[in-house]
């Protein structure tokens, strides 16, 4: 497969017949989702936005998919749900697998969002039936201020994975440059609402137990988790293979159940 080609600029939306939002619901996609929708409606074309969520099931934070669906109709957008859970959930994978997802194997984002949301995709394309070549611009809400990886992420380019023959597909980052109180300032000025998770001290809205995560967030997500957490370190115990190289998810568990609190962290999820 030839590599991503970075395209110059920012899209023009007119030239797309569909605008995927992708969203976890977290901030970020919601700042993403009001950039999207304010191009869209000054061009007329907010028809062809559609917003996606990939429902992870107990894995990520309670409400959220309820949430995605709210910002939605908050700008009167097409929602549409995603999940792989027909074959088991991301514990359920690990479990199969014997071990966790690392930074150099990322399944739990290939196999349920990127593959997920690349179905989506597929069926954009049959919409618009034969003989027409979709383009799709796929959004993202990842911003540079996230983690060294992101900051080296083009904003604009070419999504060579998710292009055949029948559809183009091209990646934007609409908020990249953001830095994180400009999107909380954005958030509170179109008035849609956040998660609660970010009321409890999460810097991010991703599984309640993300692999990236500092300790400190694993201790705000057990503590307000603690059966899914006693969940997780029963797995890990099973397979016998740390949650990281440098953290096992028996020490978070201790250290809630002792009571600490979980200390600074500067939202860098080395993502």
């Amino acid at each position: 497969m030839p590599p991503n080609v970075i395209l110059p600029g920012k899209p023009d939306l007119s030239l797309y017949h569909w605008i995927v939002v992708n969203s976890s619901a977290g901030k970020d996609s919601q700042a993403a989702t009001g950039v999207v929708v304010e191009e869209a409606r000054q061009l007329d074309i907010l028809d062809r936005v559609v917003m996606v969520h990939c429902d992870l099931g107990r894995i990520e934070w309670p409400g959220t998919p309820e949430l995605a669906r709210e910002h939605a109709d908050h700008y009167g957008l097409r929602f549409e749900t995603v999940c792989r859970r027909t074959v088991g959930d991301l514990l359920a994978e690990v479990r199969r697998r014997g071990k966790w997802p690392s930074p150099t194997e990322r399944y739990c984002t290939s196999y349920y969002k990127r593959d997920q949301v690349k179905g989506l995709h597929v069926s954009l394309g049959r919409e618009l039936g034969r003989g027409r070549r979709a383009r799709i611009l796929n959004c993202l809400g990842f911003r540079a201020e996230e983690s060294p990886r992101r900051r080296k992420m083009p904003p604009y380019q070419t999504n060579e994975r998710c292009s055949c023959q029948t559809r183009t597909v091209h990646d934007w980052l609409p908020i990249h440059r953001w830095t994180e109180k400009t999107v909380w300032d954005y958030i509170r000025k179109e008035g849609t609402r956040h998660h609660h998770a970010y009321d409890l001290g999460m810097k991010r809205l991703s599984c309640q137990f993300c692999i990236f995560a500092p300790k400190g967030q694993l201790m705000i997500a057990g503590r307000h988790n603690p059966d899914l957490l006693a969940e997780y370190v029963q797995v890990e115990r099973e397979i016998n293979h740390k949650f990281r190289m440098e953290l096992s998810l028996v020490e978070v568990q201790a250290a809630v159940e002792a009571g600490e609190e979980p200390g600074e962290d500067d939202g860098a999820w080395n993502m």
